[in-house]
């Protein structure tokens, strides 16, 4: 198990009891939503530090696209991991642990601080 399969479990464990017949399309909206702030991180950072070493690799309108199309990948990949089978077998696997140690609102924040870091590196450079 990986780090996103942690936080997809902690997520639909919450919100399972609040909301149970959306638990599963949250937790899998919100380790979608990491993945693609991840993703925008590392190629601002990436474009940023390429265009200060002078390469020119992609246009900014085809890194975009890129970008689009990477983001509706991991959507879909999400949906289709999370979806069934596997979150029986993280349910499974994480029956013993039942208790959250991560605070919700700690979890939510983390795209958010990522995305302002992301913000400061499109200024800082």
């Amino acid at each position: 198990m990986d780090t996103f399969d942690i936080l997809f479990y902690h997520i639909f464990q919450y919100y399972k009891a609040q909301k149970s017949k959306k638990a599963n399309q949250i937790a899998t909206f919100y380790v979608s939503f990491l993945q693609c702030s991840l993703l925008l991180l590392l190629g601002v950072f990436f474009a940023k530090f390429f265009g200060k070493m002078h390469m020119d690799t992609m246009s900014s309108d085809k890194a975009w696209t890129l970008f689009v199309l990477v983001t509706i990948f991991i959507f879909f990949k999400n949906w289709m991991q999370y979806g069934g089978r596997k979150r029986k077998v993280l349910n499974a696997k994480m029956l013993k642990n039942k208790k959250l140690s991560y605070n919700i609102w700690m979890i939510w924040l983390l795209p958010v601080a990522i995305l302002g870091l992301t913000g400061v590196f499109l200024q800082a450079f």
